[in-house]
């Protein structure tokens, strides 16, 4: 992964994501817009396995449903970015044409 790449997903997921954790994940997903995906997935999944609400009554009220709000509109919103490692729309990508270099041969 290269440097665009990680700052891009470190400005999506936040500066306290764990690099070594990003690093694998594009190894394995090949995608910085799959890794992104997969990481506020696994995040989402996280505040849906607890209770959103919780209230005792007199002593605290702890509410994650704007958490998980404000997650589904970046998981959305993240459809409309252009990943570093992708091609804008219109644009094409650089065909590269390898060919070996011979020498010439002398005439005798």
């Amino acid at each position: 992964m290269d440097i665009a790449v990680r700052a891009w997903l470190l400005a999506q997921l936040g500066p306290t994501t764990d690099t070594t954790d990003l690093d694998a994940r594009y190894a394995r997903l090949t995608s910085a817009r799959a890794v992104a995906n997969e990481v506020l997935a696994e995040r989402r999944a996280k505040l849906l396995a607890d209770p959103l609400r919780m209230t005792v009554d007199g002593v605290v009220t702890i509410d994650q449903s704007n958490n998980l709000a404000g997650l589904e509109r970046q998981i959305t919103a993240l459809a409309d970015l252009v990943a570093p490692d992708e091609l804008a729309d219109g644009e094409e990508s650089t065909d590269l044409v390898i060919t070996p270099l011979l020498r010439a041969r002398r005439g005798r």
